[in-house]
This record gives C-alpha cells, sequence and structure tokens, in this order.
C-alpha cells in the first residue's frame, strides 16, 4: 500500500474519482491529501482586483472541505498555487515527499476508461512519485479491487510492478494476474538465418507462458501483440493495471514511455504506473 497520498481535486466528478480510488490505495496508517491548484498570483486578473487570491483560497478550501466531508474521508486539505494543476501537483507531490499522486479522468472520455488530458499528462510526466489514474466514474459506480493486473516482461522493473501487484492485492484480497506481450523480434526482417516468423513468435509465446508459470500465486498469460493496445485489452478482466515507466529518465522520477502514455489514453480500468525509484 501508499503511505503518503496526494489526490488532485477541483469540485468536479473526476476529483471524485481520485478521491475514491486514493482511499483503495491508502494504507491503514497513511496520509491522505487533499489538492487543489488554482490560479492565483499567475492570474492577471487579480493585480487589478482587490482581495480576488483572497477570496479564490477561501474558495478552494471550502471546496476542498465539502468534497472530503461528501467522501467521508479524513485528510489534510491543501490549496495550492501554480501556473496549471499538473505542475501544481507535480511540485506538491516532491515537496511532501509522496509516494503516490492520484488523479482522476478527463470528462471527454468514456465512462469506466482512463483518459487525462495533454496539460496534466506533460506535467505528470517527471513526477517524483507513482501515479494513479481513475477511471471516469469510479467514485459512482465502486467495485471492489478483486483482480490486479500486471504488465510483464521478466525484467527488473517489472518484477518491482509485481512485487506492488502482490501487496495491493493481499490487502484487497485480489487475484493477481500478469500479461507478457511478445513482438516481433528485429532479426525477423533481415532474412539471413533468421526462423520463419510464425516460429518465432510461437517460441517466444512458449518462453513467455514458462517463464509465467513460474511465478508464484500469479494467473499469467503470453500474447502476440502491441504492448499499449493488449494491455488495455486486459484492463476489461482487471480493475487496476499496474505497470512500470520506461527505464530512461532519472531514477527517481517517472518517464512516461510508449506503453504507459498510450495506456493513460486507453487504459479500460484505473491505472497505476510505478517509477524505476519504487523498488
Amino acid at each position: 500500500m501508499f503511505g503518503n497520498v496526494i489526490v488532485g481535486v477541483d469540485g468536479r466528478p473526476n476529483g471524485r474519482d481520485a478521491i475514491a480510488l486514493a482511499s483503495r490505495l491508502l494504507g491503514s496508517e497513511g496520509k491522505l491529501t487533499l489538492a487543489n491548484v488554482h490560479g492565483g498570483a499567475f492570474n492577471p486578473t487579480h493585480a487589478s482586483t482587490p482581495g480576488r487570491l483572497t477570496e479564490e483560497r477561501e474558495a478552494s478550501h471550502t471546496m476542498l472541505e465539502r468534497e472530503g466531508a461528501d467522501a467521508e474521508v479524513q485528510a489534510e486539505l491543501v490549496s495550492y498555487v501554480a501556473s496549471s494543476p499538473g505542475r501544481g501537483l507535480h511540485d506538491l507531490a516532491e515537496q511532501q515527499q509522496a509516494d503516490l499522486l492520484v488523479v482522476g479522468s478527463c470528462s471527454r472520455g468514456p465512462i469506466g476508461r482512463v483518459l487525462i488530458g495533454d496539460d496534466t499528462r506533460t506535467s505528470l510526466n517527471g513526477a517524483p512519485c507513482a501515479v494513479a489514474v481513475a477511471t471516469r466514474g469510479y467514485a459512482e459506480h465502486p467495485v471492489p479491487i478483486a483482480a490486479i493486473g500486471v504488465g510483464y516482461d521478466g525484467s527488473p522493473e517489472s518484477e518491482i510492478v509485481l512485487t506492488k501487484a502482490r501487496e495491493l492485492a493481499a490487502r484487497n484480497r485480489a487475484l493477481v494476474r500478469a500479461l507478457e506481450v511478445v513482438a516481433i523480434p528485429n532479426y525477423a526482417f533481415t532474412g539471413f538465418g533468421a526462423p520463419a516468423l510464425g516460429e518465432s513468435i510461437e517460441t517466444m509465446i512458449s518462453e513467455a507462458n514458462e517463464r509465467l508459470g513460474k511465478l508464484e500465486g500469479v494467473e499469467g498469460r503470453a500474447v502476440y501483440g502491441l504492448a499499449g493496445e493488449e494491455l488495455a485489452a486486459f484492463g476489461d478482466e482487471v480493475q487496476l493495471l499496474v505497470v512500470g515507466s520506461r527505464g530512461y529518465g532519472p531514477m527517481k522520477r517517472l518517464i512516461l514511455g510508449s506503453t504507459s502514455d498510450y495506456l493513460e489514453r486507453h487504459a479500460r480500468c484505473s491505472l497505476l504506473v510505478l517509477p524505476r525509484s519504487a523498488g
């Protein structure tokens, strides 16, 4: 579980979805913070309107009190000034040394799917902690976390992801399911002594299934395809999908690769992305 969780709240349903998911991921002794990021001094109208900044800050705090009471959670309330919501949450997570930042999907996405806006995605890329995205409508249609999915490939990063998934599963008495997506190897296109393409794919799937079969307490399978597409579809079988960020960038930052970026647009369940430093 997570011990220091910050939730982005803006008075809209997506913030309530984030609160609901954060409550599921917070440890029993963990600290929960509801944060609202507003323009404040970055808004040019405040310079010409005396008292506007104070009114905005008070309105922000009142909204946070209301959202926390409606969600029936005990949380610290923080009204934070930044140039954008994503940037503010990023900075606040760093200042408070949070281990998880939770946001909701944008309102234009379909119910039960993940989709965050470009501004938020850009700001969260490089976040100093894990990031979770709640599906749209999560607060109105809460379902128990009965199965947790893992994107697995045998790498050290995927082992970290599996460890976290097992930890969350133990708390929720959930199953852990792993999916390994295999792709066409580069040498298959060279034509120089490479095995037939079909044989190569079958061999890779067989090896992946053998690797997955050795994972204790995990239901695993391997498929051929594009990682983002296959993992997004895998979300139909689980209530939370856990993946790692790519292996580039600073160790203590979450750097979105092509797969995690795709999932933040198309995942069919709530998503948890772990930075390499989670290990």
